[in-house]
């Protein structure tokens, strides 16, 4: 069985690069190619330092002239896309920045990519787009029906034109570093460390939580096994935890002297619930999660207490 931080020596001595790099799991991720030895360029859109074997390109990927220049100079192998606009949002004001952060931004990339060669690349998906085989349903946002796209639009690059591209359909992934007070498991855990009731919906929606070192563990895996091009691998769990459970167990590690308020928000409409098919995923890579969930919750209470 894998720990949650193997060792992938498929990329010491290999240039990476990954977009999204500031992210939350891009930041994790980066920290693992290094460690693996790898030459890691980071595209981000504001400066940034260098830090060891890591080297920074600035710009914006919406831009295709951007993408060519930093492709033909990087000459990466293998090609992480993590960038994109993440709001769940259902608001009309949320189009236009998904449509160019998650779908523009990607079909810039595998067009570079392809017209330059790649050996792979990994593009990360949501949990928001449908599996291999489900019926169609109408996208919950404008951010679910980009992800949604940029999916497709990966397919087609691979049937049409061989891009070796793979799909890491992501879930609810969480775990120290996530600084995004949107995100359940941030606004949560702060809240109830400073004695603030935090205001939630129902909390009834079944979600499959996982753990970020895992996420990344399933990423570098993607990118180092053969033949997988075309095809969607899905990154989680495999189990179902309503958001309500979640949020009880964090009230329990912390202890607080606050009562949650459960149904202060509306519910977001079109909810998907979908779980991971993490045996298949497991079949064919032989990568599975290892961080259970109260284990990954009590790891991130003790982060945010050290990082107010």
């Amino acid at each position: 069985m894998m720990p949650a931080t193997a060792s992938h020596t498929a990329y010491d001595g290999r240039r990476v690069l990954v977009t999204g790099a500031t992210g939350f799991i891009g930041a994790h991720l980066l920290r693992r190619l290094a460690a693996d030895g790898a030459y890691v360029h980071a595209v981000s859109r504001e400066p940034r330092p260098a830090v060891g074997r890591e080297q920074w390109w600035h710009g914006p990927l919406e831009d295709p002239d951007f993408v060519l220049a930093t492709l033909s100079e990087v000459r990466p192998e293998i090609v992480f896309h993590l960038a994109g606009h993440v709001d769940g949002a259902r608001h009309l004001d949320q189009v236009r920045p998904c449509l160019m952060g998650n779908l523009v931004t990607t079909v810039n990339l595998l067009t570079t990519a392809t017209e330059l060669g790649v050996d792979g690349i990994v593009l990360v998906g949501s949990l928001e787009e449908p599996g291999p085989g489900e019926l169609a349903t109408v996208p919950a946002s404008p951010y679910a029906a980009s992800k949604w796209a940029a999916g497709d639009y990966a397919r087609m690059f691979h049937a049409l034109f061989g891009t070796p591209v793979v799909i890491a359909r992501t879930f609810m992934v969480y775990g120290p570093g996530q600084v995004d007070g949107r995100k359940l498991v941030p606004y949560v855990t702060r809240a109830l460390l400073q004695g603030v009731a935090p205001e939630l919906s129902s909390g009834t929606r079944p979600v499959d939580w996982i753990y970020v070192d895992d996420v990344v563990d399933g990423l570098l895996s993607l990118g180092a096994t053969p033949d997988v091009g075309g095809e969607t691998f899905d990154v989680g769990s495999g189990q179902l935890v309503p958001v309500r459970d979640v949020v009880l167990q964090l009230a329990d590690i912390i202890g607080p002297a606050v009562e949650i308020e459960f149904g202060a928000v509306p519910d977001r409409p079109l909810e998907q619930v979908r779980v991971a098919d993490a045996t298949g995923t497991k079949a064919r890579l032989g990568w599975q999660p290892q961080v259970a969930l109260r284990d990954g919750l009590e790891r991130c209470v003790k982060w945010y207490a050290e990082h107010p």
